[in-house]
């Protein structure tokens, strides 16, 4: 169900009202774009059946949907487009049109074929724990992630996140792990890994498919490069990429984990959104145990205008039982 997690933590004095949140998310219920629209983005149904629920409840843990539609027309075309009416314009009045008329007419080409151009759609799974007081956005891009943040604050009334730091950057945390090929416990190190050279020259070495318990990826620590990715599984049930921002990239879960899960379409939902932030819900704390615990809170994004937070360097999930 979760392919790339974000994750941060709720600010404190929130509490999740699924009555109150429904009515709120659907006030920004998705809508497509309009004739002259370039972007609309709204909530969604989570389990794609129209008109159902705009938040699910399974298990205590909430899942939301937010889609994203967007209209683009090539650059070139309303180049060639405002090319043409600009020589008309010199062709029949004698004058050539200046500096802000030649925007407006492009800014015109533009509006004139957006209703012609084709959308793309897409969508990203949000996940609330309330009693953990996480926020969980499956976002392959700190773009995309803080425009969920900034949609969740400002349709939920009250709702923020706060930023969490580690006390062992991962950055410094994997490349120990990959000099003394001692893996925190729980957790393995897989056969992909990316390093950085922290000087001027921004070299760059990748692995894939590649054993990493070798002299030379060793050396290549020794000699400055810092891990800005590296593949690792937890627990034989969960594999994953860790990056320098503590990102999880590229989430599977493992051969068995998903065993006796229903095959029905409704069904099979509740069990995957059941079965993937349990799994996740132990994995996370595990992850900031080995990345030395939480550091000290530090507030963002508690307001509709304010700027989105940070994703969060790993998040304390231990108090809250699956």
């Amino acid at each position: 169900m979760f392919k790339n997690v974000m994750v941060y933590r709720i600010a404190p004095g929130w509490t999740a009202d699924l009555v109150k949140i429904e009515a709120a998310l659907d006030k920004e219920r998705f809508a497509e774009c309009g004739a002259s629209q370039e972007m609309s983005m709204g909530w969604t149904e989570p389990r794609n059946v129209a008109n159902g629920p705009l938040l699910e409840s399974i298990g205590g843990q909430l899942i939301l949907k937010l889609m994203f539609e967007s209209k683009a027309v090539p650059s070139s075309v309303i180049k060639r487009k405002a090319e043409e009416r600009l020589a008309q314009i010199e062709a029949t009045t004698g004058r050539k049109p200046g500096k802000k008329e030649r925007k407006e007419i492009s800014e015109d080409v533009k509006l004139s074929l957006l209703p012609m151009a084709f959308t793309k759609r897409g969508a990203v799974l949000v996940w609330i724990d309330p009693t953990a007081q996480v926020l969980v956005i499956d976002a392959g891009s700190q773009g995309r992630a803080d425009e969920v943040i900034t949609a969740l604050v400002k349709a939920i009334d009250g709702f923020g996140v706060l930023q969490i730091n580690t006390a062992i950057s991962p950055a410094t945390a994997m490349a120990n792990w990959l000099t003394t090929q001692e893996p925190p416990a729980g957790f393995s190190i897989d056969r992909e890994c990316e390093l950085k050279a922290a000087d001027e020259s921004k070299s760059v070495v990748k692995y894939a498919r590649h054993a990493l318990d070798i002299d030379e990826v060793r050396q290549h620590v020794a000699d400055g490069k810092l891990p800005t990715k590296l593949a690792m599984t937890w627990d034989g049930r969960v594999s994953f990429m860790l990056t320098e921002g503590l990102q999880i990239k590229k989430v599977t879960f493992l051969d068995g984990v998903f065993d006796g899960t229903s095959q029905e379409k409704e069904d099979g939902f509740d069990a995957d959104a059941a079965i993937s932030t349990g799994e996740m819900r132990q994995m996370i704390p595990d992850l900031l145990l080995a990345l030395g615990g939480e550091m000290a809170l530090s507030e963002a994004g508690t307001t509709p205008d304010a700027a989105p937070a940070q994703p969060l360097q790993a998040v304390n999930l231990a108090e809250s039982p699956f």
